[in-house]
């Protein structure tokens, strides 16, 4: 059995208002669950433990695989980019209470495809339960503004992301494969809160007010409970959703933590905005150089 820490094995506080404990917290005790892309069973261990459910597992990592093996009922090594994947589930595991994909569809090609397998795997009270890294946060914006778009080990800009998604593309996402939004959460972060905090805090005072000014400027996850759309009453809008900030205590908590994360020394620590009086020197010097070459 391995033994090596996994980079995305971490515990998971039930009361906690992260993105794991959100999906746990949807769950009903007893349930048979799918986890796709299950990593090393940090949400796997909840399920098969605290919630007594039956789980079935996916992943294609080997280190995660050896790890899974103590967590879940049956564990499969699938490729999520090859479309069989689901027939091969339904042949073998039959249907679903849950189906879940937690920080997982920004990591394939086809998002749109896995989650119509993930919906044809439903039973008829069934739900996929997604968490979905929002790329409209202000901390990524805050990158593009400095001209660096920070890929990382972990976290909004995790390397191996290779789809990205705001908040109209979340809910575009389910409508694309007749699914209705039945619940949803915000997990919110400032931009002091995450790992991108001393970018943030090199911008002009101004340029960090300009990219708050989008009211879902400090979401960070998205976490939403789908169903066909025939199987629920009052679809959730994710655009009217309120953005509740967290409690004082979970975002000083947050604050120490990525503070105490230093920038990584590929990371260029050097502003690329412009002073807000740029413009009028730079019309100076135009005025100048006119008047010395007579254009």
């Amino acid at each position: 059995m391995a033994t090596d820490k996994h980079k995305y094995e971490y515990e998971v506080d039930l009361d906690s208002d992260t993105a794991p404990a959100r999906v746990l917290r949807m769950i009903e005790k007893g349930s048979k669950v799918l986890e796709i892309g299950a990593g090393p069973g940090s949400v796997t261990r909840c399920l098969s433990g605290l919630l007594d459910c039956d789980v079935v597992a996916l992943e294609i990592d080997p280190t995660a695989l050896e790890k899974l093996k103590d967590c879940a009922r049956a564990v499969y090594a699938m490729d999520l980019n090859d479309p069989s994947w689901s027939d091969v589930l339904r042949e073998k595991e039959g249907l679903f209470d849950y189906i879940i994909a937690a920080d997982v569809l920004e990591h394939v090609y086809d998002p749109w495809v896995v989650l119509g397998g993930m919906k044809s795997l439903l039973n008829e009270n069934g739900a996929a339960l997604l968490s979905i890294p929002h790329v409209g946060h202000a901390a990524i914006g805050a990158c593009l503004m400095d001209e660096d778009f920070e890929y990382r080990p972990w976290g909004l800009l995790d390397r191996t992301h290779i789809r990205f998604f705001g908040v109209k593309n979340m809910q575009e996402l389910c409508a694309s494969q007749d699914m209705a939004i039945e619940k949803a959460e915000f997990v919110v972060r400032a931009p002091e809160m995450t790992e991108f905090v001393h970018r943030w805090l090199r911008l002009p005072e101004d340029v960090r007010h300009a990219l708050q000014r989008n009211r879902f400027s400090d979401v960070y996850q998205v976490i939403i409970k789908a169903k066909p759309a025939g199987k629920v009453a009052s679809p959730v809008r994710l655009m009217d959703m309120e953005v509740i900030p967290p409690e004082c205590s979970v975002s000083s908590y947050w604050k120490e933590v990525m503070a105490s994360i230093r920038p990584s020394p590929e990371s260029d620590q050097s502003s690329t905005i412009i002073s807000r009086d740029t413009p009028s020197l730079w019309r100076g010097s135009m005025r100048a150089i006119t008047r010395k070459f007579g254009f």
